[in-house]
C-alpha cells in the first residue's frame, strides 16, 4: 500500500513539474506577449469631416470639437488645453454643425449611424458605429468628406491609465466640398417661402450652377448630431408633410402652363406655327362630350380674339396651345420635351432625384388599356394630364430661353459643366422671350412684376392636381435681366392655388430680400 501511494505521489509530482516546465519554458514567450499586449492599446483617432462651403466660403456644414480624457470622459476646452500643455494625450471628438439648419437641410443633408448593409457595401472605409451622410451633399460626397482615421499606440498600467505613448499615425481630414450655392440667395428664398409647402430653385442660366435650392417643410440636421433630439426626429419621420422629401428635385408635380415653353418651341421649330400665325380664341374647344376651355373663359366668361404666339405666352392662352399641340402631334411634342430633359433625371449631384413622368400613347395603352386621344394631346400641350415634372426641370427649361437655346447639367459642386445646344433657331427663341417679357408686363398674367425693375421675363402656371379636389399647384418661373440674363428663379407652392397670386409674389420677395440683404 505504501509503495502504491509513493508511486502515485511520484506521478503527480512529475505531472506538476512537466506542467510548470511547459508554462515557464515552452509557453513562456506566449504569456509574455499576452501580458505585453494587455498593457498596449490602440486608440482610434477620428478624422475631421470635410466642410461644406458655399461659393463665398461660408460654412454650410462644419465641425465642433470636444475632448475626452484618458478615461473617455468629456472635459471642457480650457481643461483640455491645460492637460495638453503638460503632455497629457487626449482624444478629440468631432460633432457636425449646420449653421443655417432648416434653410439648407435639403442641400447639406445630415449624418446618422451607418447600418450593417452600408458598412458592407460602402466603397470607403466605414467602421461599426460610425456616422455616414444621409441625403444632400453629405450623402452624395460621403467618401471624400470622410477622410482617413489615425491611431495612437499607448502603454497603460494595471488600472488602465495611459503611462506613455509609443507611436502615432495622424488622421487625415476629409476634403472640403465647395458648392455653387450662394448663402444670400438661399436665405432670401427660405424666408420668402415662409413655411409654405413647396420648393424654390435659383440657377445661373449660363452654366446651371445652383445658387439656391429650398424645400419646405424642412428639418433641422443639428438634431441628429450637435444636440440629439430623438423625439423631434420621430415627429419628422411620422409627419404627413414629409419634411425629408426634397421637393425641388424629388417632388413630381403637374407643371401646368409653365410647360407651354416646350409646346411653343415644338410648334415653331416644327414649322407648324410662326410669328404670323393667329388662332382665334373661341373660349373652348368641343370634342364630342368633352370640352377643353381657356382659363380666361372658364373664370371670367371672356375671349381674347385672334392670338399670335407672343400674345399666347403673354396671356397663357390655352386655345392657342391646344391647337399647336394638335398640329405638332404627340410624337414630336414628346421629342421636344425629351430634348428639354423632361421624363428623365438631370444628373444633379444630389441623391434621390426624380425624373418626373412624360406620358406616351404606348404607355397609356399598356398601363391603362386605353388608346391615346386628341384630348390627351391637348392636356400634354398645356402641361396637364399624366405629365409630371420637378421644379429643377422647370428651372432648366426656363434657362434654355435665357441662355440662347442650350441645356446644361445642373450642379452643386463648384466646377465647370458643359452645356449643349438644342438647335433652336434664334428668331424662335426671341419670339418666346418676347412672350415671357410680355407676361410680366402690363396686360400679362404675371401682374406682381408689372413695371418691376430690373425687367424680368416670366411664365405663370396654375396646375390642376387632378385628384378629385379643386386644388392647384402654384408655379412661377422667370429670368432676369432680360438683356443679359444671369438669374433664373422657379417657385412652386404645392396646392397653393394661382401661380400669379401665390407663387409670383414669392419670387418678387426673393429678389427684393436679396437686393436689400433682408433675411
Amino acid at each position: 500500500m505504501n509503495k502504491l501511494l509513493q508511486y502515485l505521489l511520484i506521478l503527480i509530482f512529475g505531472f506538476f513539474l512537466t506542467r510548470v516546465a511547459d508554462l515557464m519554458l515552452i509557453r513562456g514567450a506566449y504569456f509574455r506577449r499576452l501580458a505585453e499586449e494587455n498593457r498596449i492599446r490602440r486608440i482610434k483617432i477620428e478624422a475631421a469631416r470635410g466642410k461644406i462651403l458655399d461659393r463665398n466660403k461660408f460654412e454650410l456644414a462644419r465641425n465642433t470639437v470636444f475632448y475626452l480624457d484618458e478615461k473617455g470622459e468629456r472635459i471642457g476646452r480650457q481643461e483640455a488645453l491645460n492637460l495638453e500643455a503638460v503632455g497629457v494625450p487626449l482624444q478629440k471628438k468631432w460633432v457636425r454643425e449646420y449653421p443655417l439648419a432648416k434653410a439648407t437641410a435639403p442641400v447639406t443633408g445630415y449624418l446618422s449611424e451607418a447600418s450593417q448593409e452600408e458598412i458592407a457595401g460602402s466603397s470607403c472605409q466605414i467602421g461599426l458605429g460610425e456616422l455616414v451622410g444621409r441625403g444632400g451633399v453629405e450623402q452624395f460626397y460621403d467618401c471624400p468628406l470622410r477622410g482617413s482615421k489615425g491611431e495612437r499606440l499607448v502603454e497603460v498600467n494595471a488600472k488602465g491609465t495611459v503611462v506613455r505613448q509609443l507611436g502615432q499615425k495622424n488622421a487625415v481630414s476629409g476634403n472640403d466640398i465647395h458648392l455653387t450655392i450662394d448663402k444670400s440667395w438661399q436665405e432670401a428664398s427660405w424666408q420668402a417661402l415662409a413655411g409654405r409647402k413647396g420648393a424654390i430653385i435659383i440657377l445661373n442660366p449660363n452654366n446651371a450652377e445652383v445658387l439656391a435650392l429650398v424645400s419646405s417643410p424642412s428639418f433641422n440636421p443639428n438634431s441628429f448630431t450637435k444636440w440629439r433630439d430623438d423625439k423631434k426626429i420621430k415627429q419628422w419621420l411620422n409627419d404627413e408633410n414629409f419634411p425629408f422629401l426634397n421637393r425641388a428635385i424629388s417632388g413630381a408635380y403637374h407643371p401646368g402652363s409653365v410647360f407651354k415653353i416646350v409646346t411653343a418651341t415644338a410648334g415653331l421649330e416644327e414649322g407648324e406655327i410662326n410669328a404670323e400665325t393667329k388662332i382665334e380664341d373661341t373660349g373652348e374647344i368641343k370634342i364630342g362630350q368633352w370640352r377643353f376651355g381657356n382659363w380666361y373663359w372658364l373664370e371670367y366668361g371672356r375671349k381674347e380674339g385672334l392670338v399670335n404666339i407672343v400674345k399666347a405666352i403673354k396671356r397663357s392662352n390655352d386655345i392657342y396651345f391646344y391647337k399647336t399641340g394638335e398640329w405638332v402631334g404627340v410624337s414630336r411634342l414628346r421629342d421636344w420635351a425629351e430634348k428639354f430633359g423632361f421624363g428623365e433625371v438631370t444628373g444633379i449631384d444630389l441623391p434621390a432625384e426624380s425624373g418626373g413622368f412624360l406620358p406616351s400613347p404606348q404607355w397609356k395603352e399598356k398601363a391603362k388599356k386605353e388608346k391615346w386621344f386628341l384630348g390627351n394631346t391637348y392636356h400634354l400641350a398645356i402641361g396637364q394630364g399624366d405629365l409630371t415634372t420637378t421644379p429643377l426641370q422647370i428651372a432648366l427649361e426656363t434657362a434654355v430661353v435665357a441662355n440662347g437655346g442650350r441645356i446644361c447639367q445642373p450642379h452643386l459642386r463648384l466646377k465647370t459643366k458643359e452645356c449643349h445646344s438644342l438647335g433652336i433657331k434664334k428668331e424662335n427663341l426671341e419670339l418666346i422671350k418676347q412672350g415671357m417679357v410680355g407676361a410680366c408686363s402690363p396686360g400679362g398674367t404675371g401682374f406682381p412684376f408689372f413695371n418691376f425693375e430690373p425687367r424680368v421675363a416670366c411664365k405663370t402656371g396654375t396646375a390642376e392636381v387632378g385628384d378629385g379636389t379643386n386644388d392647384s399647384h402654384a408655379w412661377f418661373t422667370l429670368f432676369y435681366p432680360t438683356d443679359e440674363p444671369k438669374i433664373v428663379i422657379t417657385v412652386l407652392v404645392e396646392r397653393g392655388g394661382s401661380g400669379a397670386y401665390v407663387a409670383a409674389p414669392i419670387a418678387k420677395e426673393i429678389i427684393e430680400r436679396y437686393e436689400n440683404k433682408n433675411f
